[in-house]
């Protein structure tokens, strides 16, 4: 059965340490009174502008059967507040996890999340699945892998690819970006400041850790999540810091 969909074009979602994500958010009619479960897609791809067109297809189709679905932008991209450092960062995955444990307390959800993603968002929700929010029962991922250094755009196999700094020069672009005044307020222009005065040229970061090593473990779900640099480091096959 096909159900009556509500959009709301921002819902603010404020993390444990006050900064605040906006979320773009579709969901049946009926789930204050009839709870249903949720989908999260997190990106930082902009969902104002950079994936407009895409998710509101994707989004309302699931809600319409169903299900809520959250398009939130994280921290330091498209709407919400903070500064973003680097892709798949701790700081990355704890946001998510806060968002998927927000969204599970909401009236309208039932209890239970789901994640899904291309690329980036395929990423992040394995690297939130082993994690493991108790919310999370199922994460649908595509165009990803769970091993960053041998499998992605930086060193494939372990050769340097020169999309590393094509897709650095696209991040760029994304993360340099203003909110939406409409969205925002008067602090959108106080946050884009923030943005270029702090944002990263990310492939500066990739190009330095030309080896298996610690940076690229972080996140490589095919590996042990949980392990410190040091004890990497004492782990055959990571190569050198």
């Amino acid at each position: 059965m096909v159900m009556e969909v509500i959009e709301t074009p921002d819902m603010a979602i404020t993390l444990a340490d006050g900064c605040r994500l906006s979320a773009r958010a579709w969901m049946p009619a009926d789930a204050m009174a009839e709870p249903v479960p949720a989908i999260l897609e997190y990106l930082p791809y902009r969902k104002r502008d950079g994936t407009v067109a895409r998710d509101a297809l994707t989004h309302p189709w699931f809600a319409a059967r169903g299900y809520a679905c959250l398009r939130v932008d994280m921290r330091g991209t498209g709407d919400s507040d903070g500064l973003m450092a680097d892709e798949y960062t701790a700081q990355e995955l704890a946001d998510a996890v806060d968002v998927i444990n927000w969204i599970a307390a909401q009236d309208w959800c039932s209890g239970t999340v789901g994640m899904m993603g291309i690329s980036w968002g395929g990423f992040n929700g394995l690297q939130v699945a082993a994690l493991a929010p108790e919310p999370l029962k199922a994460v649908i991922t595509l165009c990803s892998t769970d091993d960053r250094y041998a499998d992605d755009i930086h060193y494939k196999g372990g050769c340097l690819l020169n999309e590393n700094l094509g897709w650095g020069a696209t991040m760029l672009s994304y993360s340099s970006r203003p909110p939406d005044p409409m969205i925002v307020g008067d602090r959108w222009r106080q946050m884009w400041l923030d943005r270029l005065e702090n944002e990263p040229f990310l492939p500066a970061t990739w190009l330095r850790h030309h080896r298996r090593n610690y940076y690229w473990q972080h996140g490589s779900v095919c590996g042990d999540f949980t392990s410190s640099k040091a004890a990497t480091l004492a782990i055959g096959g990571w190569g050198d810091a």
